[in-house]
């Protein structure tokens, strides 16, 4: 079992993160106020904070966690290899589609952070929304059925 120790969103392309202490999360348009969640496939980007301690380790210095655009943070969960999965995050569903592979935006933003989010998923995943709600920072998230990678 994990927690959801961040959230954030950004309401256009390039715009800065906005950190919450929770959201609504909607079917087909993700993180109420987040312009990227109605694109198919990736209603939802979490990344670990396990990878991101990694990838800044890889860096040689720490940086915001919000420089990987991704929504969700979540501690004490392995996501790699986990497309086709579903998360429970409070009541909110999701279903894992796919890794999310680090792009150009990234080394944009802090030299080398692209190559150190490529290994082992670190970038994280992407999600379509099954189930929508209220989520909050320190929510339960766990694989259903309690089922693990």
């Amino acid at each position: 079992m994990g927690t959801l120790i961040s959230i954030a969103r950004r309401d256009k392309s390039h715009a800065p993160m906005e950190e919450l202490r929770s959201v609504r999360i909607v079917p087909d348009t993700g993180l109420d106020g987040d312009f990227r969640g109605a694109v198919k496939d990736r209603n939802v980007s979490i990344v670990s904070r396990e990878a991101w301690d990694a990838a800044c380790a890889d860096l040689g210095k720490d940086v915001p966690w919000t420089l990987r655009r991704a929504n969700l943070l979540v501690s004490g969960l392995d996501l790699k290899e986990t497309a086709g999965k579903r998360l429970e995050i409070g009541g909110v569903v999701l279903e894992i589609t796919q890794e999310c592979d680090p792009c150009g935006r990234m080394e944009a933003q802090q030299e080398g952070l692209r190559n150190a989010l490529t290994p082992d998923w670190r970038g994280g995943i992407l999600c379509t929304v099954v189930k929508g709600g209220e989520v909050t920072v320190g929510d339960a998230v766990k694989f259903s059925n309690g089922e693990g990678p």
